[in-house]
């Protein structure tokens, strides 16, 4: 089977992330089912695009789509996972500040997605740019984490943070792909 990858740490980093994103679903999928799917709201609909971004990767990593088709797709996929979960249906958050704070950066998230992914000459891209969009998701699902930390914690608490990470794993998994084609 060909794949797309030959060095060891691509082939790592793309291997690692996929499998983690896929244990994380399957963790909030299980919530799902545990909890009912009205205490699970959207996080079926999110789960949906995750999963979708989970075998676009492996079906890049093993050549079965074209890079242009994997960039438009997972942008497509990932922006809609910002837009709902960060702007449209944002979680009440403990503070007015923190509230601000997230959603200003799912905003800029969300941009930066739109503009790389809608570049033409998408390659030209660099390196930095693309591990900034992972940090602002990373710094994004922190300051959730931050929140579920400083609010009552129940049983679901678990679950809602393997959720929040989901993203950042895949956004991970995304740009270590993008980084290879650029060089």
């Amino acid at each position: 089977m060909d794949i797309r990858f030959k060095k060891k740490t691509n082939i790592f980093n793309v291997v690692v992330t996929a499998l983690s994103a896929m244990i994380s679903v399957g963790i909030t999928f299980y919530a799902v089912a545990l909890f009912g799917v009205y205490e699970a709201g959207e996080e079926i609909v999110l789960n949906m695009f995750y999963v979708a971004c989970i075998v676009m990767m492996w079906l890049y990593f093993f050549n079965r789509i074209s890079t242009d088709h994997f960039n438009y797709w997972s942008s497509i996929c990932m922006g809609m996972t910002v837009l709902l979960r960060d702007i449209l249906f944002k979680p009440p958050l403990a503070t007015y500040a923190l509230q601000i704070t997230c959603l200003t950066l799912s905003v800029w998230l969300l941009l930066m997605l739109t503009y790389f992914y809608a570049r033409k000459d998408w390659k030209s891209y660099s390196k930095g740019d693309l591990w900034f969009i992972f940090v602002v998701d990373v710094i994004i699902a922190a300051l959730y984490n931050y929140d579920i930390l400083i609010e009552a914690v129940d049983e679901t608490t678990p679950y809602y943070m393997t959720e929040i990470w989901i993203r950042p794993t895949i956004t991970y998994g995304l740009v270590a792909c993008f980084v290879k084609e650029t060089e």
